[in-house]
């Protein structure tokens, strides 16, 4: 039988029930099992589009920390199963679209009733309820609703935004692993549960609430100093072929910026910093500045200084910046490098609790958790209501 190592973290002693799912929901419960949560993840035989995509079993870093009961939900023998998990569990994790966890019957009356204190977590695009909840969507197609794919592109170029970082993880996953920190706290003083409607569409307006503040100010269209229009806020090619990002919105390191560049005194930056009719030319004129030189030559230029100017670094290189390394922001686990947990708690840090899981690598450690015979287990092995460990 499988055996982990003890959970360490804020969140230790907190049981998790997770429905295996793709993108949001998988991560919400990494979040948790980062810090300290045992995170039992309820598989399916097969392995689901996640595991195609992203690849399974070690490799699936969204589920380090969790525990893997494969389990056909659709078995007779499955429900009673699923509800002595649910039953001494905190939290409930499930990423179906609407109605769907009603029909197995799991819905949130059936859980609550035999769990009065449990917080179930649901995981949508477009929430539960509104004349989207049905369809089905995408990333970019929750931030394209949200009003913040459009704010997404380089001025006056197509909207785009990194894939998936803010509609499916920022404004899903990580608003309702919030939703639910906020839950767990709440509890102990009702000893109520609830259930926690997070939609990636509004989590992704709710990411974007400094934008929106600037649009109620008349700042966002048109010539904004974030939106890449501004000639100190923009990324920029170097003779290598490498990019380099230039950000001194403030005066201050505006003024040093154009002093190491040995621009004071030129025409093209002779005028004040937010005079947008100088911007043209100003951009013009750093685009042929930092295309003369490597990247190496321009990040040694600017290492000592506060002029926000710094590489942009690809996922190959980032792990061995200095910074990162000094503050070990990223690990290798089961020989697949990743981002190690944050935020950084002083007392009770959270940690990469054990790799990814095999598909079904704790099915029997969890069932006899519950109190099931071994005789009891490996008849439910053989008739495949659970199945043992399997390898991607």
């Amino acid at each position: 039988m499988q055996t982990t190592t003890p959970s360490r973290g804020p969140l230790a002693g907190i049981k998790v029930v997770e429905f295996a799912g793709i993108g949001p929901g998988p991560f919400c419960g990494m979040l948790l099992a980062d810090m300290g949560a045992e995170v039992t993840l309820l598989e399916r035989a097969g392995g689901t589009f996640a595991s195609q995509l992203f690849g399974g079993g070690r490799k699936a870093v969204a589920n380090r920390g969790k525990k893997s009961l494969c389990i056909d939900l659709k078995h007779p023998e499955a429900k009673a199963l699923v509800f002595k998990l649910i039953e001494e569990a905190d939290v409930l994790i499930e990423g179906f679209r609407p109605g769907v966890m009603e029909r197995l019957g799991f819905g949130p009356d059936e859980c609550l009733a035999r769990n009065p204190r449990l917080i179930y977590g649901r995981m949508t695009g477009w929430g539960q309820t509104g004349p989207l909840a049905p369809r089905a969507g995408h990333d970019a197609n929750y931030a394209a609703i949200a009003g913040v794919l459009d704010t997404g592109r380089r001025h006056g170029g197509a909207p785009w935004a990194p894939p998936t970082l803010v509609g499916d993880m920022g404004g899903g996953g990580l608003m309702l692993a919030w939703g639910i920190a906020c839950a767990l706290i709440e509890t102990q003083r009702s000893g109520k549960g609830q259930v926690i409607d997070a939609a990636m569409c509004e989590g992704a307006a709710v990411l974007a609430h400094g934008l929106f503040n600037l649009e109620a100010l008349g700042e966002w269209k048109g010539e904004c100093a974030i939106d890449s229009s501004a000639p100190f806020y923009d990324v920029y090619q170097c003779a290598d072929g490498e990019w380099i990002s230039v950000c001194p919105l403030e005066p201050q390191f505006y003024k040093t910026f154009v002093e190491r560049l040995g621009l004071v005194g030129d025409p093209d930056f002779s005028g004040k910093q937010y005079d947008t009719t100088t911007w043209p030319a100003m951009k013009a004129r750093l685009t042929a500045i930092f295309k003369a030189q490597p990247r190496p030559h321009w990040t040694a230029l600017f290492d000592d200084t506060d002029d926000c100017v710094w590489p942009v670094l690809s996922m190959t290189d980032a792990p061995a910046h200095p910074h990162n390394v000094a503050r070990e922001a990223f690990a290798e686990v089961a020989g697949v490098l990743q981002p190690t947990p944050a935020p950084r708690l002083s007392r009770t840090p959270g940690a990469i609790q054990n790799p990814p899981p095999l598909l079904g690598e704790h099915s029997r450690e969890r069932l006899a958790a519950l109190g099931l015979s071994a005789d009891e287990i490996e008849r439910l092995a053989t008739t495949g209501v659970v199945s043992d460990p399997v390898s991607f």
